[in-house]
């Protein structure tokens, strides 16, 4: 299988400096590159599955009616502070 290249990126050179200086020993900055791309794309992967299992949760619970709207939860949330607050300045 043919490999295929990743477009170079144009950074001042303080940066370039500051990432050739955080190398493990023996690692080269294309390696590092690499390694870098793969995390992001790993995290954008786990990003999207997790979004994707919230969303299907909120449905699930609107569908089975065990559901309670942001506005709702937030509301409640604020009397609460609003009565901790009161208690405490007595």
């Amino acid at each position: 299988m043919k490999t295929a290249t990743i477009p170079s990126v144009r950074v001042e050179p303080a940066f370039r400096a500051e990432v050739e200086a955080i190398l493990a020993k023996g690692e080269t900055l294309s390696e590092f590159v690499e390694a870098a791309v793969r995390a992001g794309v790993q995290r954008r992967r786990m990003d999207a599955v997790f979004i994707e299992r919230g969303l299907r949760a909120r449905d699930e619970a609107r569908r089975s009616n065990d559901y309670v709207d942001a506005s709702t939860v937030l509301d409640s949330l604020q009397r609460k502070i609003e009565t901790a607050r009161l208690r405490t300045r007595k």
